[in-house]
């Protein structure tokens, strides 16, 4: 029962595998840690967002205030926020590549002996979460954009 698992075809080994209880929960050790990784990227994106859509909508409303001297780049700020919103866009895309990969990896053939669970629900509801963010991040990226808002 300790033996180790086979290898992926065509790929070195660097370790081996073996079912036992520690090596189950390092794998999920590391499986929360994925997870860990994208809810922290997706709290980084929503902070890009709410600081771009306020750069827009601050000074936006600041020009228009009576006694306010015209800006000496108008547009800046507006340019400003939309590139912390594509950045956070931008960020949570990668981030979701990076997730793909790493559940890939985790659920390779090495790992499934260890994994002491099966491959159905490897997509969470922090994944679903990450796509719904990209979603919002575009519409808010398009609408400030075409001056939607």
């Amino acid at each position: 029962m300790t033996g180790p698992v086979t290898a992926v075809e065509g790929a070195e080994r660097r370790f081996d595998v073996r079912p036992t209880s520690d090596s189950h929960f390092s794998w999920l050790r590391t499986r929360l840690a994925v997870e860990s990784t994208l809810m922290s990227w997706m709290r980084t994106a929503i902070s890009l967002f709410g600081f771009g859509f306020t750069i827009v909508q601050f000074f936006d409303r600041v020009e228009a205030l009576p006694g306010v001297s015209a800006a000496r780049f108008p547009g800046a700020s507006r340019y400003l926020g939309l590139t912390l919103i594509f950045c956070g866009v931008a960020a949570l895309v990668i981030s979701i590549v990076q997730y793909r990969w790493s559940l890939k990896y985790l659920w390779s053939s090495d790992f499934r002996s260890i994994a002491g669970v099966t491959p159905d629900g490897k997509l969470t509801a922090t994944y679903a979460s990450a796509m719904t963010l990209i979603i919002v991040g575009t519409l808010t990226f398009l609408s400030l954009l075409f001056r939607l808002i």
